[in-house]
C-alpha cells in the first residue's frame, strides 16, 4: 500500500489531505530547445517539488510496452478445429408439428413489427432547401425595369359586355404585376387608375390552398406551388387574372429586347384585335299594304318614331314654281265621260302629280279636285321597286293610267314646250315632235272645222272677239308682264282657277285696270261658279 510520504498515512480516499503549511507550488519546466528547436521534457518533480507517484516512462517505451504480443513467451495460440456443419434440410428432416415429442405449442402469434421496417414503409420527407436566389442582386440589376405588355378583356359574349383594353406592367425586379386601365374620352366610366395593385401573382396553388380564404387572407409562399413569371407573359397568349382572361396583343420595343435577349423570342409582332364589322343584313320590307306612298310607309320600318323621307333639296330649288301643265281626257265606255275634260298638273320639284277637272255649267257633274298632289305608279311596275311617272311620260296623245283609270293627253302649253326643248335629253324624238307639231297647229290660222265650230258657239265666238279687242287696247300696258305666273302662284293645285278675292288682289298688285269696262266684261264671261275666276282666258287679253 502506497503511504502518504509527508505523513506517513496510507493514501486511501478519507485519509489523505492537503497540506496546510506548503507555500510553494512551482512548476518544473517542460519546455526546452535543442539545436534551435523547442522539445518537450517530461517533469520530474510534482507540483511545488513533490515527489511523483508513477513510474517515469517516456511515451516511446509506453508505445513499445502496448503494442508488444507475447509471441516469443507462449508462442502463436492454437485454433479449435471448425465443427461439422450440418445443413438444417439434412438435420431436420423427416421431422414436423412437435407433438410427437410431448411438446405442446402456443397459437401462433402475429409476428412483432420491425420498428425500422415500418419507419421504411412512410413516405419520405419533403425538405424545402433555402433558395440561394441572392434577391439584393435581382433589386440591384433589374431596378426601373419594367415590362409593358397590351391586353384586352373581351367579354362581349356576357350581356352588355364589351371589349375594353388594358395595360399589364411586370416590374422585373421584384416580379410584381400590375395591370392598369385604359380610359377614353366620354367612355362613361370612372377614371379608376387601376383594376389590380401592383402584387405577385400565384400560378399554381397547392391542393389544400384551394379552400384558403383569399378574400381575408394574403396568399403566402405555403400555399403557392408556382408563381407568375416574366416568360408566362407572351404576344399572343392569354392570361387569366381575377376570372378575367386578357389576350396580349402587343408590348413596347424593351419588352421586345429583353424577351430576345433572355429567352431568345424575336417573333413578337402585333395582333390586330380590331373586330370586322359583320356584313349588313339585307332588310326586307313587309309588303305594300296600298296606303300612301311605298317610301312613306317604309319608314315605320327603319325607326321606331318613323320619320319624313329625305327630300332632294337642291332639286326643290332649282325647280321651284315649275310646273307643267296638260289637258287630258279620260278614256271611259260610258258617254258621259266623254266630254270631261282635266288639267294635269306636274311639279318638277317633287315629281308629284295632281288632277283638276274644271266645273262645266250644267254637266251635271260637280268639278274641282279630282287628285291631290300625289306620285303615280306606272302600270306593270312592282311594289318593291315602283317606277313613277316623269316629265318624259307626258306628251301629246300618251295614256297616263292613273288608279285604274286611263288618260289621255290632248294639249299642253307653250311653257312645256320651252321646258321640252331645253331638256331635250329627257324626251324621245317622238315625243318632242309630238309637242311642236300640236303648238305650231294651234298658232296656225283656224280651219273650217273649228270655225263652224266657233259659229255653233256664239259665247266662245264673243269671248275671242273681247279677247282681241282687249289686247289691241292694253298691248302698251306694263301689267301683261310676268302676269301667268303671279296667278300660277297661287294656283297651287294648278287647276287654272282662282278665288275671285284672290284674283283681285293679285289683279292690284300689278295695276289691272279691272275699272275698264273691256276689262269688267273680260272678268265677267271668265268667271264660274263658286266664285272662281279662269284667268287662263283672263291672261290670253294681255299676251300679244
Amino acid at each position: 500500500m502506497v503511504s502518504n510520504p509527508v505523513h506517513g498515512l496510507p493514501f486511501l480516499p478519507g485519509t489523505s489531505f492537503k497540506d496546510s503549511t506548503k507555500t510553494a507550488f512551482h512548476r518544473s519546466q517542460t519546455l526546452g530547445y535543442r539545436n534551435g528547436y523547442a522539445i518537450v521534457r517530461r517533469p520530474t518533480v510534482g507540483i511545488g517539488g513533490d515527489r511523483l507517484q508513477f513510474n517515469q516512462l517516456s511515451q516511446a517505451v509506453l508505445d513499445e510496452l502496448a503494442s508488444k504480443a507475447p509471441v516469443l513467451t507462449y508462442g502463436q495460440p492454437k485454433q479449435a478445429p471448425p465443427a461439422d456443419f450440418i445443413p438444417a434440410h439434412v438435420a431436420f428432416d423427416k421431422k414436423v408439428f412437435l407433438e410427437s415429442q410431448g411438446i405442446e405449442l402456443n397459437p401462433p402469434e402475429k409476428m412483432a413489427l420491425d420498428p425500422y421496417t415500418e419507419l421504411r414503409k412512410q413516405p419520405l420527407r419533403k425538405y424545402v432547401t433555402p433558395s440561394d436566389f441572392d434577391q439584393l442582386k435581382q433589386f440591384l440589376t433589374f431596378d426601373k425595369q419594367v415590362l409593358r405588355f397590351y391586353a384586352i378583356w373581351d367579354d362581349t359574349d356576357s350581356m352588355y359586355g364589351e371589349c375594353r383594353t388594358y395595360i399589364i406592367h411586370y416590374y422585373l425586379m421584384d416580379d410584381t404585376v400590375e395591370i392598369r386601365e385604359v380610359h377614353e374620352r366620354n367612355d362613361g366610366r370612372d377614371p379608376f387608375p387601376l383594376l389590380m395593385n401592383r402584387q405577385r401573382m400565384p400560378k399554381v396553388l397547392v391542393e389544400n390552398a384551394k379552400n384558403f380564404p383569399q378574400c381575408v387572407l394574403e396568399i403566402s409562399d405555403q400555399e403557392v406551388l408556382e408563381w407568375y413569371t416574366a416568360k408566362d407573359f407572351i404576344v399572343g397568349k392569354s392570361l387569366t387574372v381575377l376570372g378575367r382572361t386578357f389576350f396580349i396583343y402587343d408590348c413596347d420595343p424593351f419588352t421586345r429586347r429583353y424577351y430576345k435577349e433572355k429567352f431568345g423570342i424575336t417573333d413578337l409582332p402585333r395582333i390586330d384585335v380590331n373586330k370586322q364589322e359583320p356584313p349588313p343584313v339585307k332588310q326586307e320590307l313587309p309588303p305594300y299594304n296600298g296606303f300612301g306612298l311605298v317610301e312613306d310607309s317604309a319608314q315605320n320600318c327603319f325607326a321606331l318614331i318613323p320619320k319624313a323621307p329625305k327630300k332632294d333639296v337642291i332639286k326643290m330649288l332649282v325647280n321651284d314654281n315649275k310646273v307643267l301643265r296638260y289637258l287630258a281626257a279620260l278614256e271611259s265606255p260610258i258617254p258621259e265621260d266623254k266630254d270631261r275634260r282635266f288639267v294635269f298638273s306636274y311639279f318638277l320639284a317633287t315629281d308629284m302629280i295632281s288632277i283638276f277637272e274644271p266645273p262645266v255649267r250644267n254637266s251635271g257633274i260637280i268639278g274641282g279636285k279630282y287628285l291631290g298632289r300625289t306620285k303615280v305608279v306606272k302600270p306593270y311596275s312592282t311594289v318593291d321597286n315602283p317606277i313613277y311617272y316623269g316629265p318624259s311620260d307626258f306628251f301629246i296623245g300618251a295614256v297616263i293610267e292613273v288608279f285604274g283609270h286611263r288618260f289621255i293627253i290632248l294639249d299642253t302649253d307653250e311653257y312645256v314646250l320651252k321646258y321640252m326643248e331645253s331638256n331635250a335629253a329627257q324626251y324621245s324624238p317622238e315625243a318632242l315632235a309630238s309637242v311642236q307639231k300640236h303648238v305650231r297647229k294651234l298658232e296656225a290660222p283656224a280651219s273650217e272645222s273649228e270655225s263652224k265650230q266657233t259659229e255653233k258657239d256664239p259665247g266662245v265666238q264673243e269671248l275671242e272677239a273681247l279677247i282681241d279687242t282687249v289686247q289691241n287696247q292694253l298691248k302698251d300696258h306694263s301689267c301683261k308682264d310676268n302676269i301667268r305666273e303671279a296667278f300660277q302662284i297661287y294656283d297651287k293645285e294648278a287647276s287654272g282657277y282662282v278665288d275671285r278675292d284672290m284674283f283681285f288682289k293679285i289683279c292690284e298688285s300689278l295695276n289691272v285696270p279691272v275699272d275698264d269696262s273691256l276689262v269688267k266684261e273680260l272678268i265677267r264671261m271668265c268667271s264660274h261658279g263658286e266664285g272662281k275666276i279662269n284667268y287662263y282666258n283672263f291672261v290670253r287679253g294681255f299676251s300679244n
